[in-house]
């Protein structure tokens, strides 16, 4: 029986991941930070109760910025692969607290990479980069393509990867970089932009809500499916040899496309309901964002089966449902057909 851990557990990625695994038969070791009330609502559905002998799920108290509880759950969990997802991931915040995001995010890699190494162990460890890398850099953009960096986000994500690199090249550790794109489900946080779009088509169809306020609308990005990337993940640590790979759909579509397609599905006038307020705008914006992703086609015989429309559709009717009225239901048809043997949880 392999043991993964996982930061970053209780966020998107992280909770889809600890299904993927679980199903697959992993003992599955998480990393929370210990808080005044519960965050622990995404993966509640597959918790397991401490006091149960043969648990498969376990949660450690931690944090990225404390090293010794990063070398101590290390030690005391023995994992044959590690998944570091943790992080402080929201872009535009992270011009607000630029040393916050750079500790745990760059700093954070650093100290996983380094109780990695120092632990005696054959361990397999995922990095979990960006999009947000490439910046300012042409599309599309895949593993050869340079990095231009556009938040302290992006900075910090750009050292996690290089550092990354140099501890598989340095010391021979099986070490690997997902750069993934855009990646959005139901378990999206509220404050993402995909995620406050839907969640405020739901509420202005439960006549809880009247305005929508965005940032950018022109800004243009490749979204996929979240519980397809994280397989991606997985299939990235059970390749012979450690390497670096660009996962995204290939398509790119702005986020006014976005706000247009899903209230058009909804069935919602746009009207004056959506309003542009520049404090969402970012001091130094990326444009465009699309991923040339062939090299993990080839490789990990990857490919991404939800886009744009079919995961606005998933989205719009998880948020319908949320918010207590009946779905569309073209979402739910979705996951259907083209999910029939689902490993994660009912949204």
């Amino acid at each position: 029986m392999k043991k993964a851990l996982i930061t970053g557990i209780t966020g998107q990625d992280g909770s889809y991941l600890a299904e993927l695994l679980l199903h697959k038969g992993y003992e599955v070791h998480g990393i929370i930070r210990r808080a005044s009330t519960f965050n622990t609502a995404r993966i509640s559905h597959i918790y397991q109760d401490p006091h149960e002998p043969h648990r498969m799920l376990n949660l450690h108290y931690g944090d990225l910025a404390d090293s010794e509880m990063i070398n101590n759950i290390i030690y005391n969990v023995q994992p044959d692969e590690v998944y570091n997802l943790g992080a402080q991931s929201h872009v535009r915040v992270s011009f607000d607290i630029p040393e916050y995001t750079g500790n745990v995010v760059g700093l954070g890699a650093t100290r996983m990479l380094e109780s990695i190494r120092r632990c005696g162990r054959s361990v397999r460890y995922y990095q979990a980069s960006s999009s947000e890398m490439f910046g300012g850099s042409a599309p599309p953009q895949n593993e050869r393509t340079p990095f231009m960096p556009r938040s302290p986000y992006a900075c910090a994500k750009v050292y996690a990867y290089w550092l990354a690199q140099n501890y598989r090249e340095g010391y021979k550790m099986y070490a690997c970089n997902g750069i993934l794109f855009n990646h959005e489900s139901p378990r999206r946080g509220e404050t993402f932009v995909t995620r406050k779009i839907t969640r405020a088509i739901a509420a202005m169809l439960a006549k809880k809500q009247d305005k929508l306020y965005l940032g950018n609308l022109n800004a243009k990005r490749d979204w996929g499916f979240a519980p397809e990337y994280v397989e991606a993940m997985w299939l990235m640590l059970q390749q012979k040899k450690a390497d670096d790979f660009v996962i995204g759909t290939g398509e790119t579509h702005s986020v006014q496309e976005f706000v247009d397609f899903t209230f058009d599905y909804a069935g919602l006038d746009q009207g004056k309901r959506v309003e542009v307020d520049k404090r969402y705008f970012r001091p130094t914006e990326v444009e465009v964002l699309v991923a040339d992703a062939s090299k993990a086609k080839k490789q990990l015989k990857w490919e991404a089966k939800v886009k744009f429309k079919d995961l606005a559709k998933i989205m719009v009717d998880a948020d319908m449902r949320a918010a207590g009225l009946r779905p569309i239901g073209e979402g739910d048809a979705i996951i259907k057909k083209r999910f029939k043997q689902r490993w994660w949880g009912v949204d």
